[in-house]
């Protein structure tokens, strides 16, 4: 029963990228309890990762694929892209980079008007290159094939090129002391260089990164202005974030 269990679990893990303890609990018909006990044994094996409220199918080295992480959380990234264009103003400067999160806000900007948005993502370009009222500035570089970013010195020496009002940036890992983490250590330069030229930063995750795993620091919370997220009930990172001065939005309280 156990082993058919977990057996299970997986599959529903590698259909969706990620499963979360309430919904399993439902559908295998056992306690969060016993749910939890599974997903804690199955991440001891290294099959999956556990995240708060649940657990995703990457190791602490490896992230998922681009179309496997667009599908995590995907109603959670739609409301915070949404509530990161409440902040943006029109006629703002932007750098939006690489990520799912990040695209997800690019779409909510569709209907502003006079930005001009520098991106180092291929699919953000899609999104945003035919609407009239905003300017779009690709990078120049190497294009990763599998989620059509440009990451490495090129990318970095394009960015430097600029100062923005503001850059919109996504992690696959916080930290409960508020690092934020990533997986590719070239892609993490970029994003810091893109940090670091922008007069600030919103960054946007959803809950199922808080306890998550990943291996290159991307920074600290003194690094952002803004926390968007679904639900911040992680209390120690919510202290971090006061203690920080970030401004933090919960879409799930508005």
């Amino acid at each position: 029963m156990v082993v058919r269990r977990h057996r299970r679990i997986l599959e529903l893990a590698r259909q969706t990228g990620s499963v979360s303890v309430e919904a399993l609990a439902s559908h295998l018909g056992v306690t969060p309890q016993t749910v939890r006990r599974d997903l804690n044994i199955l991440a001891s094996r290294s099959m999956l990762s556990r995240v708060h409220g649940g657990a995703v199918v990457t190791s602490g080295v490896d992230n998922l694929d681009h179309d496997a992480r667009g599908q995590v959380a995907a109603e959670a990234k739609a409301a915070i892209g949404t509530a990161v264009a409440r902040i943006v103003p029109n006629g703002a400067s932007l750098f939006i980079n690489i990520g799912t999160t990040t695209e997800a806000m690019a779409r909510a900007l569709v209907n502003h008007r006079d930005l001009l948005v520098v991106t180092n993502n291929f699919n953000v370009v899609d999104i945003l290159v035919d609407q009239p009222s905003i300017e779009v500035i690709a990078a120049g570089g190497r294009v990763r094939p599998g989620d059509r970013a440009i990451v490495g010195a090129l990318a970095m020496d394009f960015v430097r090129a600029f100062k923005v009002d503001i850059a919109l940036i996504g992690a696959s890992a916080v930290e409960p002391d508020g690092t934020l983490l990533d997986f590719d250590v070239d892609e993490v330069r970029v994003a810091q260089t893109i940090i670091a030229h922008a007069r600030s930063t919103i960054l946007g995750v959803d809950r199922t990164k808080f306890g998550r795993a990943a291996p290159v620091r991307i920074a600290g919370l003194d690094a952002i202005d803004h926390f968007v997220t679904d639900r911040l009930d992680d209390a120690e990172l919510a202290a971090a974030c006061a203690a920080a001065g970030v401004h933090v939005i919960e879409t799930e309280l508005e």
